[in-house]
């Protein structure tokens, strides 16, 4: 059987929206890490067959196929193409999706998988005209559409009423997500005090660790916060923060890895994705989920470390509940609420941290998921080598 090899996995530290890579271009943030990519493998990048890249919003200085321009931008041979992916939040993941089914069909042996995203420069939502505003069916991408309008009527496509849905659903209440965040704090700055990001982590300038988490919050000033919707439990503090980053792994066939000498670290395991209530919008890691450990005949305590998206608190604690994973091996490093959540680059983000971390604790499998717009989740398990 065919395999599918990560060999080497970069992303930059995440920065704060208006923070230290807000001002560079998206093709800059994308052609640094492609450069540390194939630095750090040894690999001709002649020999690279595509380049993957997920990204939302694709206009402005997002736009053109971003995945082929950072390439370019990073001075790597003008024969290699690239592709840009948008699957929502987990665009990137997908995108290793893609790169991964292209090696494991034997029709392609090295393939580039990343993302980026600036969103300072292009705020989410921008492309569908909803930067600011809830999403109704007045305005964004269901705006005249017949068809949705007979399906899922005039409810609101917004993912914070998503989240407030899911809090509803299972039970969980304010200080339950505060609780979380602070916790995401907390784990996001011991991994950084400790180094645990130095491995995986290219420095930008100035911006040698993430910027997001913060050593001064506490449940006290969370509970000082606004929420977002009027009598719900949704605060910012609960919620991923506004980032800017990019992340790239390379993924090699076997004979690639024998041509080329190449050392590999992972392979991958299992991939799929699966769709579910695009109102709730949030909660398709938990099937999607439950249909990759049926697939693979894995259980939750097979699994050694997870991480899954913080796109909002209850999220991960729906996840949680569902699964009965422990919540020991989950985000072991902080997530989005403390690391932040540069869309189109987070899911190779998440996968670059699930690696190195597979590999600094000893553990063998890792799996990942994120929520998505439109209802949708991937799933990825790789295997420590």
């Amino acid at each position: 059987m065919a395999e599918a090899y990560i060999v080497e996995a970069v992303r930059t530290p995440v920065g704060r929206r208006k923070g230290g890579l807000s001002g560079v271009h998206p093709a800059d943030l994308g052609a640094h890490v492609l450069k540390a990519l194939v630095a750090r493998a040894g690999v001709d990048p002649a020999a690279v067959e595509d380049v993957v890249f997920g990204c939302l919003d694709t206009v402005g200085p997002q736009a053109g196929d971003i995945a082929r321009t950072c390439w370019l931008a990073a001075g790597l041979p003008e024969e290699v193409p690239g592709v840009t992916v948008d699957r929502q939040c987990g665009s990137s993941q997908q995108a290793v999706h893609f790169a991964a089914q292209g090696v494991l069909s034997g029709t392609q042996d090295l393939v580039v998988a990343g993302g980026v995203q600036n969103m300072t420069q292009v705020p989410i939502g921008f492309a569908s005209g909803r930067a600011t505003a809830p999403l109704g069916l007045t305005e964004g991408p269901f705006a005249g559409s017949e068809g949705w309008r007979a399906r899922y009527g005039d409810q609101p496509v917004n993912q914070f009423v998503g989240a407030e849905m899911i809090a509803a659903k299972w039970g969980i209440s304010r200080l339950d997500q505060e609780e979380f965040a602070l916790r995401s704090h907390q784990r996001a700055i011991g991994a950084i005090d400790e180094g645990r990001f130095e491995r995986e982590t290219v420095a930008y300038g100035d911006v040698t660790v993430d910027e997001g988490p913060r050593r001064d919050t506490s449940l006290e000033k969370m509970a000082g916060l606004k929420p977002v919707i009027e009598g719900g439990t949704i605060t910012a503090a609960c919620s991923s923060q506004v980032s800017d980053g990019a992340a790239a792994m390379l993924l090699a066939s076997e004979r690639a890895v024998r041509e080329h000498g190449l050392t590999p670290r992972a392979r991958v395991h299992h991939l799929s994705v699966r769709g579910e209530d695009p109102i709730r919008m949030l909660t398709a890691p938990i099937p999607a989920t439950a249909h990759a450990l049926k697939k693979t005949g894995l259980t939750i305590d097979d699994i050694d470390l997870v991480e899954i998206n913080e796109a909002f608190a209850p999220v991960v604690l729906a996840w949680l509940k569902e699964t009965g994973a422990d919540p020991a091996k989950v985000n072991v490093n902080g997530g989005a609420i403390a690391l932040g959540h540069p869309l189109g680059a987070t899911g190779v983000k998440l996968m670059t941290t699930l690696l190195h971390e597979l590999e600094r604790t000893g553990g063998r499998f890792g799996l990942q998921t994120m929520c998505e717009g439109g209802g949708q989740a991937n799933v990825t398990i790789i295997e420590r080598l």
